[in-house]
């Protein structure tokens, strides 16, 4: 009788709920139909154009060429324009001055924080805190929309395997399954429970789609792959996004099975509208329609034609609808439907975003004044960098370090506020970025004697600098020697107990167009940590990066290596929190370090080929391996230390057979048996040991992080039914096959026990 209550009572919600929602759209389409029949084409294709905000003054917005554009309802929206008197003097055109006073929409690309820098997507995936990861799109929302924003572009869900390609650093790494969990938590976070507060902002997921397996590693380069790959490996995380209610979504730059992904209708089309429902507006990257000429596709009236046919609504920069539809409809190469959906989905998003009921719900200069870069947003940032940092080497426990030593802090990256916060961080204030020489400073006050040198430049080649530095960043170049530099750096290193050195990649040495051919420490940096070895002190590698690096000859050499990523605005104070174990580190890596670039695309989940190297070989001849280097990653997906260490028990099911409709529980037991308390991350992973089509030898299907002080022990559980073992066969069915599967559960991906079951009919 229990349960059948609480049957009733959970049938009457969803009955409420989605009478609600039915009054809700009935609403909207309402307001919407009876808009659209006062528009004419021209201002239905100003819906669609969305051009970028240039320097607009508060002063002069109502004159501006984009002023104008506005008041003759020429434009849908802008992007990268802050602040709530720009923004609101701004749509004051629209709402006032244009003949339909449709509201505008304001874009960002608020990345990975707005103001407040968290960690870039990358450290912040380290994490597997979802909790965390959700709240600091939850920060972020907060502050952007107090500055005037509604509209963010991120999550960047792209699955990316290859770390030459620069754009690693804003996406989850190399796993479909942790990239759909992050982000389902990140449109969570921008968009809250209800899109219509004026403390929420509309999600755009991107780069849909591919675009993270772009050839060579090569920014913007060709993407193939087979149907059977895109839909097992690359598209869930897109997939979750939309599920999550994301009210948009980016179309990416490359090409999927020739075609370019802005005028694939297969990709926009038939899986986003067809096969996955999806009801918001699909936007362009920059520039997307304009540049398939490029590919070669046509001019420009052929290219947005074939953009908008496929499915896309908006168009960034290229003002390809704006111009050139009106000529395609009169020539019977575009429909009036065709616009008319478009523009209506366009209206659509700013009625559920609440403009039209307030054009100015985001222009709050209260707001703007109390929610942005508060002590409690730099709580949160402080604490998803330190759960970023991974810990990949901690020899004869260098770390954690004492506070009342002479410490030398050493290296480019040490004293270097702009190159804290990392790429894509464009509203920020780089001037109060905390540095790892002033975090360090602020942790042993005056108990203890700090010491800095930079030691070397970022590299030594003037030319690859200046490449890095497009964006204006202080790289602070020492026009010095470099012998004088580390002879300067080893001076101070000789008064010093212990030396931590900050090195690795400056903020844009990583994101857009910063692919690298060589992903190895630059060579004056190594020169530097050898120099540094040499002195017989034990040093600790504090390592900037935005991509997994190459570091097997620091790995071997270097005592201790944290990996702290770019780890935003209070880097420097997160950095001393660890190293002074204040704070355990527990981030797990989510993407696979290759030994050398030669690996690359090194990822955990691979399948086998039909000669698969022997279990704990090094080479065997006619076998899938390597003359010069063994197939094993130097850091495996997964992994990561802590202070503490962790034993894992025998894995203990439930059953050993389950039925379709049964579940299967899967505990381990967890222990503490190290002398810190610390968290630890549980994964688990299952493999299909026979199929129709062949399988990973490994897919992460869960994973839970707990908290353990020392001595203590957890029994974790994970629950499996055959929906977790289902996967999209040759016909692209999303199916289960009967018959015997292998679970692991560990720390890491290649630390795990193991387990076998059978599934049956």
């Amino acid at each position: 009788m229990k349960f059948l209550k609480h049957m009733v009572a959970l049938t009457t919600i969803a009955f409420v709920v989605n009478a609600k929602a039915q009054t809700t759209n009935a609403k909207m389409n309402a307001f919407v139909n009876n808009l659209m029949s006062k528009m004419t084409l021209d201002e239905k294709l100003g819906q669609l154009n969305l051009p970028g905000a240039g320097d607009i003054t508060t002063g002069q917005a109502s004159n501006s060429d984009i002023g104008v554009k506005i008041r003759e309802g020429k434009v849908g929206g802008l992007f990268n324009i802050k602040s709530v008197a720009k923004i609101k003097a701004v749509q004051k055109v629209a709402v006032e001055e244009s003949r339909l006073k449709i509201p505008l929409i304001f874009g960002m690309d608020v990345i990975h924080g707005y103001q407040t820098e968290f960690p870039i997507p990358l450290g912040l995936s380290a994490s597997w805190d979802m909790k965390l990861i959700e709240k600091t799109a939850r920060v972020a929302a907060t502050e952007a929309s107090a500055d005037g924003i509604c509209w963010t572009f991120s999550p960047m869900v792209d699955i990316a395997r290859d770390p030459r390609w620069g754009r690693i650093a804003e996406g989850s790494g190399e796993d479909a399954y942790l990239g759909s969990q992050i982000a389902k938590a990140m449109v969570r976070g921008y968009q809250g429970n209800d899109l219509s507060k004026n403390n929420t902002i509309m999600a755009c997921v991107k780069h849909y789609a591919l675009y993270g397996a772009a050839e060579a590693g090569r920014d913007y380069n060709t993407t193939d792959m087979s149907r059977i790959r895109m839909y097992n490996e690359y598209l869930p995380p897109y997939k979750a996004a939309i599920e999550a209610g994301a009210g948009s979504i980016m179309s990416s730059f490359n090409e999927v099975d020739g075609i370019p992904a802005t005028a694939n209708k297969f990709l926009l089309t038939d899986v986003l509208r067809n096969q996955w429902k999806f009801k918001g507006f699909v936007v362009t990257d920059y520039t997307g329609i304009n540049e398939m000429t490029a590919h070669g596709l046509g001019d420009l009236q052929t290219v947005s034609a074939l953009a908008l046919k496929a499915g896309v609504d908006m168009d960034m920069v290229g003002e390809g609808f704006l111009t050139t539809l009106k000529k395609s409809l009169d020539e019977g190469k575009v429909t009036i439907e065709q616009i008319n959906t478009a523009c209506r989905l366009i209206l659509e998003a700013k009625y559920k975003l609440g403009l039209f009921d307030d054009p100015y719900k985001y222009c709050d200069e209260k707001r703007a004044a109390t929610d942005i870069f508060t002590d409690a947003n730099l709580k949160v940032a402080r604490e998803a960098a330190e759960q970023s940092f991974v810990l990949l080497k901690n020899k004869n426990n260098t770390l954690p370090l004492q506070k009342n030593k002479t410490i030398a802090v050493i290296g480019p990256l040490a004293d270097s506020k702009e190159n804290m916060v990392g790429t894509w961080a464009v509203a920020t204030d780089f001037t109060k970025a905390i540095t790892v020489l002033d975090g360090i400073k602020n942790a042993v006050a005056n108990k203890a004697n700090v010491l800095y040198a930079k030691g070397s430049n970022v590299a030594e080649d003037v030319a690859f600098e200046d490449r890095v530095n497009v964006f204006g960043k202080n790289l602070s170049r020492d026009t010095r020697p470099a012998e004088v530099i580390i002879k300067e750096a080893l001076d101070v290193a000789a008064k010093a107990d212990v030396i931590v050195a900050a090195v690795g990649e400056v903020a844009e040495m990583s994101g857009e167009c910063s692919s690298r051919s060589d992903i190895t420490i630059p060579e004056v940096q190594r020169n530097l940590i050898n120099a540094l070895l040499k002195t017989g002190k034990p040093v600790v590698l504090v390592l900037f990066t935005g991509r997994p690096l190459a570091i097997k000859w620091e790995s071997e050499n270097v005592p201790a290596i944290l990996t702290v990523w770019h780890p935003g605005t209070e880097a420097g104070n997160a950095i001393a929190d660890v190293l002074f174990g204040d704070v355990n580190p527990s981030g797990k890596l989510s993407a696979t370090w290759p030994q050398n670039v030669g690996q690359v695309p090194l990822y955990y989940n691979h399948k086998n080929t039909g000669r698969p190297l022997g279990e704990g070989k090094w080479f065997e001849k006619f076998r899938s391996n390597y003359l010069d280097v063994s197939n094993d990653p130097l850091y495996a997906f997964g992994y990561g230390l802590s202070y503490t260490t962790f034993s894992y028990s025998d894995i203990l099911l439930n059953k050993s057979t389950i039925k379709p409709n049964e579940k299967l529980d899967v505990k381990v037991t967890v222990t503490n048996t190290g002398n810190y308390d610390g968290a630890e991350t549980v994964q688990l992973y299952i493999r299909d040991m026979v199929g129709s089509i062949t399988h990973p030898v490994k897919e992460l299907k869960g994973f839970e992080k707990i908290f353990l002080k020392k001595g203590e022990s957890k029994d974790v559980h994970f629950t499996l039914t055959s929906e977790d073992l289902k996967f999209y066969n040759s016909d692209l069915k999303f199916v289960y096959e009967p018959g015997t599967f292998k679970v692991f559960v560990g720390g890491s991906s290649d630390n795990t026990k193991e387990k076998s079951f059978e599934l049956v009919k």
